[in-house]
């Protein structure tokens, strides 16, 4: 009996021990999993504006008679031909002055022959230029006074996915339109180049608002804010040396980085937020940025029904 009883404290005692280094061992891993760190990096801070739009024509316009109760004599051109800006369309009768073209284009139709009669102001074709093509997007009023005209854009086109669009802000609207409680403003992006290009075809594009060289950045969450005051925290190499907290000053920004204008050095370490495990879940986790910086960035990630959202890259080392 007294041999039994000893081979159960026996096993007791084991299982008590495995179980516990068990515990030990996966609490330290998960510890360490979750210690984040980031290095103040130095290169190309870039901000940008990113959203969607489409291919269009920069002219496209109805070309009107001139003249009020005249008979046509002659249509001389046909649809699908190009034209020059001033070449005569459609010739009177009696000699009134022509209709000619207002801009350089293709006649993509004629409403009118020989023979009619037409009245002042009467459409009689339509003119469409597909070698001169721009992009139009909305763009959040939170972002809209980043947006300047003559800004560089890099464009990319879903149906030409090999290939990289340039261009430059053209226009940006001084009215916006409204949509459940947020307003949106035109801007124009006119293509540097349309190779392939073709109307409607839809469009990916980013506007560089602002850029950096040799600026020195960090992950957004590496920022914290305490009493109107940023601050980050440095970690240090030696496990009995507490880490140290550093105020410091912030410039641009972008989605996923800030610069730092004062307060760390290139290859500083700094401690992120920890990552806390959904307690609902053992197998999935979910990563809750506590204390970043992120919030109160104005414009960006701002949500509403396919709306802009400020964005960003940045490069370097």
């Amino acid at each position: 009996m007294k041999k039994w009883i000893l081979i159960a404290v026996s096993v007791l005692i084991v299982g008590y021990v495995g179980y516990q280094w068990y515990n030990s061992k996966n609490a330290t891993q998960t510890a360490s999993a979750q210690v984040r760190t980031a290095t103040v990096q130095k290169g190309k801070l870039e901000v940008k504006i990113s959203g969607s739009g489409a291919v269009q024509p920069v002219t496209s316009t109805d070309i009107k008679s001139n003249e009020n109760n005249k008979i046509i004599e002659e249509v001389l051109w046909s649809p699908g031909e190009e034209v020059k800006a001033g070449e005569e369309l459609i010739t009177y009768t009696d000699g009134s002055d022509p209709v000619t073209a207002p801009a350089d284009g293709m006649i993509t139709s004629f409403s009118v022959a020989a023979g009619d009669r037409v009245t002042q102001g009467q459409v009689v074709a339509h003119l469409t230029n597909y070698k001169d093509l721009q992009t139009v997007v909305q763009v959040d009023e939170l972002d809209i006074t980043k947006i300047q005209v003559g800004q560089a854009v890099n464009i990319k086109v879903n149906a030409l996915p090999d290939q990289t669009f340039t261009g430059k802000v053209s226009a940006v609207a001084n009215e916006g339109t409204s949509s459940n409680g947020v307003s949106t403003f035109d801007v124009t992006i006119h293509f540097d180049q349309i190779d392939n290009l073709k109307v409607g075809m839809s469009t990916e594009a980013s506007i560089l608002t602002a850029s950096k060289e040799d600026a020195l950045y960090v992950p957004l969450d590496a920022v914290h804010t305490a009493n109107g005051e940023k601050y980050v925290i440095v970690a240090s190499n030696n496990s009995n040396v507490q880490s140290e907290q550093k105020t410091v000053k912030t410039g641009l920004a972008n989605e996923d980085y800030v610069e730092i204008t004062e307060g760390v050095s290139e290859g500083d370490i700094l401690q992120l937020p920890q990552l806390a495990t959904d307690s609902s879940s053992t197998t999935n986790t979910r990563g809750m940025m506590q204390g970043g910086f992120g919030a109160g960035m104005g414009g960006f990630n701002r949500n509403g029904g396919g709306q802009w959202r400020s964005g960003g890259e940045r490069s370097g080392n």
